[in-house]
């Protein structure tokens, strides 16, 4: 579990196949001495297990699953990366309760700024639709955001600058794909009415 708190922006050193599958290892220099091998850390809101840990890497094994619903399969050498380590149990909790379980990947439709702000407009995918609320929560790239606006296919939240000069935010443009992941919340009460509506 997490919380959508980005704790460092670290940056892709490589992404390759090898004997046992993909492997992805990235530089943390910050966050590598804070974590061991077996540890889970949410990678651009994805979780991962640390499957190698040096004093500023870490690396982690992917699997086709987590290639095919996120947007790591596009990482490029340098590229910037969200990371934030499993919420401890007797951690604060100041974003809103992420699993790291990617929904989908989304593209980002524009990113304007606003005085000092930026409005983020980002593809809601059909399939996912019924879990944007206005003033509810989502996680993109691993951040906890707000929605501010839900439109007929798209959504939008407000990047105050903080946050885009602590995250990979900052480097995205329209055209790019970006991890979403719903509120767990609305994904139990979807599923708990389904016992109470007929099947047709």
């Amino acid at each position: 579990m997490f919380t959508g708190l980005i704790e460092e922006v670290g940056q892709m050193l490589w992404i390759r196949a090898n004997e046992r599958g993909t492997e992805l290892q990235i530089g943390a220099p910050r966050l590598a001495n804070r974590v061991s091998i077996g540890d889970s850390v949410a990678v651009n809101g994805c979780c991962l297990t640390v499957t190698s840990q040096r004093p500023d890497q870490l690396t982690f094994d992917l699997l086709d699953e987590t290639l095919d619903r996120t947007n790591l399969k596009g990482l490029r050498r340098d590229s910037r990366i969200n990371l934030e380590r499993a919420l401890a149990a007797n951690g604060r909790i100041g974003g809103h309760f992420v699993q790291g379980h990617v929904d989908c990947t989304a593209r980002v439709i524009a990113f304007e700024q606003s005085g000092t702000d930026h409005r983020l407009e980002i593809g809601l995918p059909a399939d996912f639709a019924h879990y944007a609320a206005y003033k509810g929560s989502i996680a993109v790239n691993g951040i906890s955001l707000t929605i501010a606006e839900t439109l007929p296919e798209s959504l939008a939240v407000w990047i105050i600058p903080h946050t885009k000069r602590n995250t990979n935010i900052d480097t995205v443009k329209p055209g790019d794909l970006v991890n979403v992941e719903f509120d767990i919340l609305a994904k139990y009460v979807e599923r708990m009415l389904a016992r109470f509506i007929p099947q047709s």
